[in-house]
């Protein structure tokens, strides 16, 4: 299993996802490969006793260890012209020889050193060299070699999974595209390991909402998205599988090229047995999150919204559980100060990691779901097993998961959110009915049991090399028979 950023090196969503899933399945061993930015990220799980084996893949610090010095051949500039050209060349034209490349780079990095590559002078040159001669743009400066630099940089430490050895295995399943399926594309390409990928949140989306902000030029910024659309098609043109996590994701998957003859959507679950109906509300009207402290969960919009609730209703409260990810803690400070410029630190609280997630739940009236990009949410559908009525953005599979059992409103939209949930808090009937409604939705359409039985049916067929039959879907392929989710306002 090959993960980025998530299990078992961090907490949240995804990472509950795999534990579930490989302690559900315990006559499968796995082998963890994890890739990680630096050395401070450790396990940070208990792993089941099936996890055999795990290796962190760094993607920042030193190289990874290589030949002996005077043993390793130059790349060749050939395949570094050729590189560079094809990531600069239009998606639809070089995507069969990106995959062809990228191939050549995993071969000459399991005995060269692509890091010393991608960063000697030749690779700057010839990079500047070609945006130079293809830039057109008569106002804008054509990209510098700093600019030059600054791109094989991130290229290179990107690359870093290609360095390392590829694992055998019955099936190698990425949790994840993008850079999470490089293992899994070098285990295939090695040893014919079977790809299967299931992605959460669609990956090239998230790396271009990451990009929006960041900290770089547009050429560079425009190079690596690239360089990201290119991998992310490879990920799903060489999968046998692909398990989207709701049918959002499926269509953004095809309309990057996945075969949907390989699409299996596959909801995410969870066990009712750790999810009772809550028995009672707080006694003022409340207002709970849960989550990872990160910009794509959007505080900043639930704050305002929260301003705009305590103004009408003053007895309300916010409660807001979770950390932020190592070296994200400034997005933390960040959302204590805004509460402090709005006035509101009276009132809502930020009080960390939650020991069991269901006391989250427990503390507020209503349980609200602020992301500008999601999946398919494990605390949406946990706060709905637990009877709790949601308000939440409509991104990503939401409304296919709150159906019409809570009130879905736009992202980064304050005003619209403050009113759904002051309709809730301020309707007790309403929000009692809603809350029963979501808990019996959770129960018949989203438990561990049915996602587990799922890939166990696939890992058997990809691992003894037997073609997976995938049913057609549904027309509009929702669970149930459940309308979509209801706009608030």
């Amino acid at each position: 299993m090959m993960t980025e950023g998530t299990y078992p090196c961090g907490f949240g969503g995804v990472s509950v996802w795999c534990d579930q899933l490989i302690r559900g399945m315990p006559g499968y061993d796995f082998h963890l490969v994890a890739i990680v930015a630096t050395e401070a990220e450790q396990v940070v799980w208990t792993l089941p006793g099936n996890v055999t084996s795990v290796e962190r893949v760094l993607l920042w610090g030193a190289p990874p260890p290589g030949p002996a010095a005077g043993r390793r051949p130059g790349l060749p500039l050939r395949l570094l012209r050729q590189l560079i050209d094809v990531l600069l060349d239009s998606p639809w034209r070089a995507q069969p020889l990106f995959a062809d490349t990228l191939r050549e780079l995993f071969d000459y990095a399991q005995h060269g050193n692509l890091s010393t590559g991608l960063a000697s002078e030749k690779a700057v040159r010839l990079l500047s060299d070609a945006w130079r001669a293809r830039w057109q743009d008569p106002v804008q400066p054509a990209p510098t070699l700093h600019d030059a630099v600054t791109a094989l940089q991130l290229l290179d430490h990107s690359l870093r999974p290609l360095s390392h050895r590829p694992v055998p295995a019955d099936v190698g399943h990425a949790v994840t595209n993008g850079l999470g399926v490089l293992p899994a594309l070098a285990a295939k390409w090695q040893h014919g390991v079977p790809m299967l990928v299931t992605e959460h949140g669609v990956y090239l989306r998230e790396q271009y909402l990451q990009h929006r902000k960041g900290p770089y030029r547009w050429p560079v910024k425009a190079f690596h998205l690239g360089f990201m659309r290119r991998l992310c098609a490879l990920g799903y043109s060489e999968a046998e599988t692909i398990t989207p996590g709701n049918v959002y994701n499926r269509r953004w998957e095809e309309r990057l090229g996945a075969a949907p003859r390989r699409i299996r959507t596959v909801y995410n679950g969870v066990d009712p047995a750790n999810f009772p109906a809550l028995d009672g509300e707080p006694e003022a009207p409340t207002i709970s999150w849960v989550g990872r402290v990160d910009p794509i969960k959007d505080l900043e919009t639930l704050l305002r919204a929260f301003a705009l609730v305590s103004r009408e209703l003053p007895g309300a409260r916010l409660r807001l559980f979770g950390v932020p990810p190592k070296g994200r803690e400034s997005y933390l400070q960040r959302c204590r100060a805004l509460a402090a410029d709005l006035g509101i630190t009276a009132v809502a609280t930020f009080e960390g990691r939650v020991e069991n997630i269901r006391d989250a739940y427990d503390a507020g009236s209503i349980f609200v779901l602020s992301s500008v990009s999601e999946g398919f949410p494990y605390s949406l559908i946990e706060a709905m097993t637990c009877g709790r009525t949601c308000v939440a953005t409509d991104v990503g599979g939401v409304t296919e998961a709150v159906g019409d059992t809570g009130l879905v409103v736009p992202p980064r939209s304050p005003a619209r959110m403050a009113e759904a949930c002051l309709t809730l808090l301020r309707d007790d009937g309403l929000r009692h009915r809603l809350g029963a409604a979501a808990r019996a939705r959770a129960l018949e359409n989203f438990t561990v049991d049915s996602a587990i039985s799922t890939f166990d049916e696939i890992y058997s067929f990809l691992g003894s090399g037997r073609p997976l039959l995938i049913p057609a879907p549904p027309a509009d392929e929702q669970p149930g028979d459940l309308l979509p989710g209801s706009a608030a306002g």
